[in-house]
């Protein structure tokens, strides 16, 4: 499966487009790599968040491995898609899915893996874009991506009109739309109709202290969203056909920007982690490490045999 697009049109998924069988398979199987290198990469580091990271695995991967336009050996590629990470505490997830996609060259895993949050890496506990150009933002500060993203998208308007041969991305976490300056940008995307702009919030009810409807409740969410004018569209985060379906309804809506409220399980893919707060932002130790990896490698062997 490519990871990288140049076609010069303009990019639409038509509603009634499918993946196949084959693709899902491959998805899924990168993704369950992707997982164990994030797993791989915490314990070597000894810090980091666990819970979005492996939570949003499939959703990188389905961006990185199918939908975005990009070229990993041409980061600065004019034409490529924008990728604004806003949460920006899941970036292993972000800087596991480069790596798998080749953008740090062939030994690109093992350099993620081993350097993490090392002093001098390029693969900092918050994504810093002077150290990896190959990002579009430096975040930390919660709640600034969709701003960023944002006049991104207004940018390309003024350059090149409505083609929407470019799309921007923002990725989000629930618990950040605690912050107010996402419904300040919400409110001037819905204004200026900004077709172009794609937000993903992980909607797995959980942020660091406990989970998000006790601390601080976001729902009606879907409801909030659609009053600032953004179609949403609710989808289940750890299934492909139905992440490629949202994907395709929101490129044929020009008018609004559209927001995916991506239905994900914390720290997806190792049953003793999954759905618990606590994984939101401590790393598994060595004894923890192992028997995650001992559960993704033995998933990994069923994905194949499929």
């Amino acid at each position: 499966m490519p990871t990288s697009s140049k076609t010069t049109e303009t990019s639409v998924h038509l509603a009634d487009t499918h993946l196949t069988d084959k693709e899902i398979q491959s998805l899924a199987q990168k993704a369950n790599e992707i997982r164990i290198s994030i797993i791989e990469a915490l314990v070597e580091a000894g810090s980091g968040h666990t819970a979005g990271p492996l939570g949003m695995a499939d959703v990188f991967t389905y961006l990185y491995f199918h939908e975005l336009r990009h070229d990993p050996k041409n980061p600065d590629w004019p034409e490529r898609d924008r990728l604004v990470l806003s949460n920006g505490h899941i970036c292993p997830v972000l800087y596991a899915s480069m790596a798998h996609a080749g953008y740090f060259g062939t030994d690109g895993v093992e350099k993620f893996t081993k350097s993490l949050r090392k002093y001098g890496s390029i693969f900092q506990g918050h994504p810093h874009r002077e150290y990896m150009p190959a990002l579009e933002t430096s975040s930390g500060p919660l709640g600034s991506g969709l701003s960023q993203a944002l006049g991104m998208a207004l940018a390309e308007r003024i350059d090149a009109g409505r083609s929407y041969k470019k799309w921007f991305w923002c990725m989000l976490g629930d618990g950040e739309l605690n912050e107010g300056n996402n419904w300040e940008a919400a409110m001037l995307a819905g204004k200026e109709k900004i077709g172009n702009l794609i937000a993903i919030v992980d909607r797995n009810n959980i942020q660091i202290d406990g989970f998000t409807e006790d601390i601080m409740p976001l729902e009606p969410l879907s409801d909030k969203w659609q009053a600032f004018n953004w179609h949403v569209i609710e989808v289940n985060g750890h299934d492909f056909a139905d992440i490629h379906r949202a994907v395709g309804e929101a490129k044929v809506e020009f008018d609004k920007p559209t927001i995916i409220i991506a239905n994900t399980i914390p720290s997806k893919g190792v049953p003793d982690f999954e759905r618990k707060y606590e994984w939101h932002g401590k790393p598994p130790n060595k004894e923890e490490g192992a028997m995650a990896l001992k559960v993704l490698m033995e998933l990994g062997q069923k994905l194949k045999r499929a």
